[in-house]
């Protein structure tokens, strides 16, 4: 298999909490439960409940094992991509897949919409580590924000979210995504951090947008404003920052460079240093493609205050 071949390993990427995550897409894009107006990688077209083997479980450990074969090592082996995980029916198939295949940990990324189903639950029981995601202390926002499938509610996530805490033996780290309407509705934070109280995770990891979202309605809270508010949270609570770069490798044997930085905008919107880091290539290196690629019209820039992100053309 050429590197440039691989339908559903991408990266690895940079990760402000992972390192070098090497992912894997479960999913079509944005096959996804909810269709939250942040979202980096625009409207969900396809927001579903269905639970099947979308893309298949041996092409993706073929595929990962190739990739493994690749220095250096990533940090962990990501389940996240371009939709929602879980609705893969066999992802416990492939968690125990990887885990034949190396010691490289692996971490779920997940929106925790599902976790209220028992076989869900059980799927996710073979992951090291395990990222769910709590944006809304009420129905009201649950809708606003995550807009989801509607035969989910609010009260059924909160209590997939509590049962999977109380059976998991593995680390979970709780996301929060908080939008800069917040400020306006500070007794929405304390309604989170109570359901954060009874979940008990080993970190909660205070979030906002920070690339180009599908709403223009989400906006920013202030990074001061989130680290004012990481003693409202019981337990370890860190406002997620942006990491010093991972100093870049010389890489050889990387097939079509273009092919692979085309790939990793197309899932995730990057700056020319993240492209570099997630590539293990010199920035110099990424900037010989970008503008090519650009007039091609295969991916295209925006602009987000100071910084310019690169993203796919055409979603897959």
């Amino acid at each position: 298999m050429s590197h440039s071949g691989f339908r559903y390993v991408y990266g690895p990427v940079p990760s402000r909490r992972l390192g070098r995550s090497l992912g894997i897409d479960l999913v079509p894009f944005k096959t996804c439960s909810y269709d939250c107006i942040y979202c980096q990688l625009g409207r969900t077209t396809n927001k579903t409940l269905a639970r099947r083997e979308y893309v298949p479980v041996e092409g993706v450990l073929a595929e990962l094992a190739e990739k493994l074969k690749v220095k250096p090592q990533p940090d962990y082996i990501s389940l996240a991509g371009s939709g929602e995980p879980t609705l893969h029916a066999r992802i416990a198939d492939i968690i125990a897949g990887i885990k034949e295949l190396t010691a490289i940990p692996v971490a779920v990324l997940t929106n925790g919409s599902l976790l209220w189903l028992p076989e869900v639950r059980a799927a996710l029981a073979g992951a090291d580590l395990v990222i769910p995601s709590l944006d809304a202390g009420s129905h009201e926002s649950f809708e606003r924000i995550n807009r989801p499938h509607p035969d989910i509610s609010f009260e059924q996530m909160v209590d997939g979210l509590l049962s999977f805490a109380r059976e998991y033996t593995g680390r979970i780290w709780l996301e929060v995504f908080i939008l800069n309407d917040i400020l306006e509705r500070p007794v929405e934070l304390g309604w989170i951090a109570a359901i954060v109280e009874k979940m008990k995770p080993e970190r909660v990891q205070l979030n906002t947008v920070s690339r180009p979202p599908a709403e223009e309605s989400a906006v920013a809270a202030p990074v001061s404003f989130l680290e004012s508010m990481c003693g409202l949270f019981p337990g370890h609570c860190e406002v997620i920052a942006e990491k010093s770069p991972i100093q870049p490798v010389e890489t050889s044997g990387n097939g079509n460079i273009e092919h692979l930085i085309v790939a990793l905008v197309s899932r995730r919107p990057c700056t020319i240093q993240g492209i570099a880091t997630g590539l293990g290539l010199r920035p110099n290196e990424v900037l010989k493609h970008i503008e090519p690629l650009c007039k091609r019209g295969l991916i295209h820039s925006e602009r987000r205050g100071e910084l310019v992100f690169y993203e796919g053309k055409e979603k897959r």
